[in-house]
């Protein structure tokens, strides 16, 4: 007699609640991810994070982040151009050092290899560099990026909630179980379908370095040692850029070969990515949906049922 709980028993709203809120009381040092490293511009471009207009342009090679409202009347300096080392702003010339002046100052970057970081002034403690993971060092590298109608929080959330999977993602996921667990960290076993019929195992772990960031880490089976970043950014109240990074390896004796050939790394890596982006529809869909309830003041609700009920004829999905 099978004696295992349904998923939807598992999945308790207070259960992740509280390890949301956990992940909540993180510092992140004022770091904001901005973009992906290879995709950094050269020429003048604007961002929003945290309701405030960015630009990010290069002086002398070197990457510049800096408000994006000229110090003088305002223009916008992503419509400008860089002349010499420094930022020609478009309504009257007034050329921007990268070192700033009076009433104008860049704010600290740093690029990892993958991402360019960005320190704002924010509610904790302020760190000489964001908080990193530990990336495999022989790696295939990948990202993605999309804007989302919902906080921070909501991207968080989801990813905490791991029971989610084989139902939200029946093409991906053929089962998924945890393992272990507590606010900090969790294990999960994974099977995973890789096409047809036919699926694998892992065993992965989550766990929240910021607030604003979750990192999946493969610590068994096939990819054992890959790592998945997605990191929040906020945009402005309600609206969220997520940015995922994926650093895979293997173990397998053919992937030091395989991962010198670029026609191997190019396939790979557009597949990482459909994968991730395929995951991201339904995933929008369910942080944009707890995002709309908690505005609404309807998220935590007493459960419906106990775990030894069939959820059968409920009013709302749980």
């Amino acid at each position: 007699m099978n004696t295992q709980q349904p998923d939807w028993a598992l999945a308790s709203p207070q259960r992740i609640e509280q390890a949301l809120e956990a992940t909540q009381r993180r510092g992140t040092g004022g770091w904001f991810a901005l973009e992906f490293s290879e995709r950094a511009p050269t020429d003048p471009k604007r961002y929003q994070v945290d309701g405030h207009e960015l630009v990010m342009w290069r002086s002398e090679g070197e990457l510049v982040v800096s408000p994006a409202a000229c110090p003088h009347m305002g223009a916008d300096l992503a419509t400008g151009r860089v002349c010499r080392g420094k930022l020609v702003c478009p309504w009257h010339g007034l050329a921007l050092p990268a070192r700033g002046r009076t009433g104008w100052r860049p704010y600290p970057v740093h690029d990892d290899g993958q991402l360019v970081w960005v320190q704002m002034p924010a509610g904790d403690e302020a760190l000489p560099r964001p908080i990193l993971v530990e990336r495999p060092t022989r790696r295939i590298s990948a990202g993605h990026q999309l804007d989302l109608a919902c906080d921070p929080q909501d991207v968080i959330a989801n990813r905490l909630d791991p029971w989610h999977g084989a139902h939200l993602h029946p093409h991906s996921f053929s089962q998924l179980a945890v393992v272990d667990g507590d606010d900090e960290a969790f294990g999960l076993d994974v099977e995973v379908k890789v096409g047809w019929s036919l699926t694998t195992r892992a065993r992965v772990t989550f766990h929240c370095p910021t607030a604003r960031s979750i990192v999946m880490s493969i610590v068994d089976g096939v990819g054992k040692g890959s790592v998945l970043e997605t990191h929040a950014t906020p945009i402005a109240p309600g609206r969220t850029r997520v940015l995922e990074t994926m650093s895979a390896t293997s173990d397998h004796p053919l992937f030091r070969p395989l991962s010198s050939s670029g026609l191997f790394r190019r396939v790979l890596r557009q597949r990482l990515v459909a994968r991730a982006r395929r995951l991201w529809v339904e995933d929008a869909e369910y942080a944009e949906r707890r995002c709309l309830l908690r505005g609404r003041k309807t998220a935590h609700r007493p459960p419906l049922a106990s775990p030894q009920d069939e959820p059968v004829g409920l009013p709302y999905p749980i």
